[in-house]
């Protein structure tokens, strides 16, 4: 049995111009669960990894609207929170799924802890906006209890945090006991609750966030997946994207990849960090492939998408 593990983009949970709220949430999951389900029932066995950014930008909106009558929780607790929900989401509408399939599957979304190094030079330079736009005043206010504030292309204010390497995912074996009795997993979402360890292996919660597409290429590795897929909102990986000369890519070696890298191809924020993720998990003994989420199956199986080989 080939084993994939999933990465699902944050419009596979909330759309642009979507308010966000459950049931707009729900339906875009139902639909990223039926295509899920199609690689179930090909005879995958499949892990699933998910965003977080637009839910836990909510909840820290929501911190900043309720700061006078609650505490506000600590961004690594909004990350937990926001794994919780989604998983909720993405649990509910893989089971039903599966039952109107006829399938009798168990899915289980694990919290998930992924350590990163306090001595990462990311936490020199902070560069991560989470949450909502702020008036300069409000983001002195921010910098004077000592966080990070960038102005955003006239557009406000936002708080930058810093983005780790991720390097061990502490639930690791819990994953793997899930594989083996069974289950569909859903792990590390929003790139997992970032965490750092002591030397006497005591974990604690810290303050960043971890790109969900390395988190989940890590993951790959660690379980020795047989495919990484990231599910985005286009169905290849293009070169001089937007141009009359863009060309969409098949399959291409992690040398053509990197050589695309070194030219600019990919967005630093965009898919910059998907096409560097699968590199990493490829060169680890993996197969990737980035494409649509309504692709997922066909590229997987077929020829759609970009795969990126050895």
């Amino acid at each position: 049995m080939k084993s994939v593990v999933v990465a699902l983009g944050g419009n596979a949970i909330l759309k642009p111009g979507q308010k966000g709220t459950a049931e707009e949430q729900m339906a875009n999951v139902d639909a990223a669960a039926k295509n899920i389900v199609k690689l179930v029932k090909e005879g995958y066995e499949v892990v699933i990894a998910h965003g977080n950014g637009p839910q836990v930008g909510n909840l820290l909106l929501q911190n900043a609207a309720a700061r006078e009558q609650v505490p506000a929780q600590p961004l690594y607790v909004c990350g937990a929170m926001s794994q919780g929900q989604i998983g909720y989401m993405i649990q509910q509408n893989i089971m039903n799924e599966l039952k109107r399939a006829g399938m009798d599957k168990p899915v289980v979304t694990l919290l998930t802890q992924v350590v990163v190094d306090p001595k990462d030079p990311a936490f020199e330079n902070p560069s991560k906006p989470v949450g909502a736009f702020y008036t300069e005043d409000e983001a002195k206010v921010g910098i004077a209890n000592g966080e990070s504030w960038v102005e955003d292309s006239g557009r406000g204010w936002r708080k930058v945090v810093a983005s780790p390497r991720p390097i061990d995912v502490v639930e690791l074996e819990e994953v793997k006991d899930l594989i083996e009795a069974g289950c569909i997993v859903i792990s590390v979402g929003g790139g997992g609750i970032p965490v750092m360890r002591d030397e006497q292996g005591i974990l604690s919660g810290v303050e960043a966030v971890i790109d969900k597409d390395l988190a989940s290429s890590l993951l790959a590795a660690e379980l020795n997946a047989d495919l990484l897929a990231i599910a985005t909102d286009v169905p290849n990986v293009a070169i001089n994207f937007g141009t009359p000369e863009q060309e969409n890519l098949g399959t291409i070696t992690v040398a053509d990849a990197k050589r695309y890298g070194d030219e600019g191809q990919f967005g630093k924020g965009s898919m910059g960090p998907k096409v560097q993720a699968i590199v990493e998990f490829v060169e680890k003994g993996g197969e990737g492939i980035i494409t649509s989420l309504d692709n997922l199956r066909d590229a997987i199986v077929g020829d759609k998408g970009t795969k990126i080989v050895k």
